[in-house]
């Protein structure tokens, strides 16, 4: 502490140039604080922030004070400060590093395949037809769509599949009785990889308040990777998109299909008439 209250008095005697590259060096550091504290306000990091200041506090008073043992063992223990800062703020850590370089923007300029179609025409029309039947139902389901990053994590956590995309599997995985319909289905390009994921909560404030926890998680796994998250509303019966940690109702099936067609097959629709998939009649409730 000392030594950096004498680098400041002295910063007045150095070469202006010199004086450019601390004052720049001290208002990136300020940033970077700044950051972090934006991130743990409102969380139980805050707390962690309040005990380190506390810890730093005990220590400079045992050291005015002259209690050496106490300051000795203080003194001890911030050598597994930096560890135990890493391990404890992980998530914020791993949050910032995001904010500071979007993915998105990161692996379309590294990957060359960026060009390339991920998924056939069929597969889209199956997924299409899929969140439609499941909107008329008014049946919730979260179904997460790779681009180019990979969700070998978050599948790992669920039950895998790896099964062709057909319209009637993904609506049998969300249906009410059915076992695999608490969480998300996961797809890379024509394959149905897992069902029953669980996925990352978004925590940003720019969400309205009535949206629920798939609608959370849809844009939690956005904010983290590339992907598309699709999300049927069971209390609305519509259908939604989350990417790049933005959350998009959509007006019908229609716009849906432009957006999977031209996000993972680089096609851009030209405006048609409504094509409506084939919905399957429902049956009327039997009263015993």
């Amino acid at each position: 502490m000392d030594e950096l209250v004498t680098q400041f008095r002295n910063l007045s005697a150095l070469p202006l140039e010199q004086k450019i590259v601390n004052v720049v060096d001290i208002l990136f550091v300020a940033f970077l604080i700044y950051r972090l504290l934006m991130l743990v306000r409102g969380t139980q990091a805050w707390r962690i922030i309040a005990g380190i200041g506390t810890y730093l506090l005990v220590y400079w008073l045992s050291g005015k004070l002259g209690l050496v043992t106490l300051s000795w063992l203080l003194e001890k223990g911030m050598y597994l400060g930096p560890t135990a800062l890493v391990i404890l703020f992980f998530p914020q850590l791993r949050e910032a590093i995001d904010a500071f370089v979007p993915q998105t923007l990161l692996l379309q300029k590294l990957v060359v395949s960026n060009n390339e179609e991920r998924m056939e025409a069929r597969t889209v029309e199956e997924i299409v037809a899929a969140m439609a039947e499941l909107a008329a139902d008014r049946v919730g389901a979260l179904i997460v769509v790779e681009r180019v990053s990979h969700l070998d994590e978050y599948a790992a956590n669920g039950v895998q599949l790896n099964a062709t995309v057909s319209s009637a599997l993904l609506e049998s995985i969300f249906f009410e009785n059915n076992p695999l319909h608490d969480g998300a289905v996961i797809i890379r390009g024509d394959s149905i990889m897992a069902a029953a994921c669980r996925l990352p909560l978004s925590a940003s404030k720019n969400l309205d308040t009535h949206v629920h926890m798939r609608h959370r998680a849809a844009v939690g796994i956005s904010e983290v990777s590339d992907c598309l998250s699709l999300i049927v509303s069971e209390e609305r019966g519509t259908i939604s998109v989350a990417s790049d940690g933005t959350l998009r109702r959509l007006t019908s099936h229609t716009e849906l299909r432009t957006i999977l067609n031209r996000e993972l097959r680089n096609i851009e629709e030209n405006p048609t008439p409504e094509r409506r998939p084939t919905l399957r009649r429902r049956r009327p409730k039997v009263t015993p």
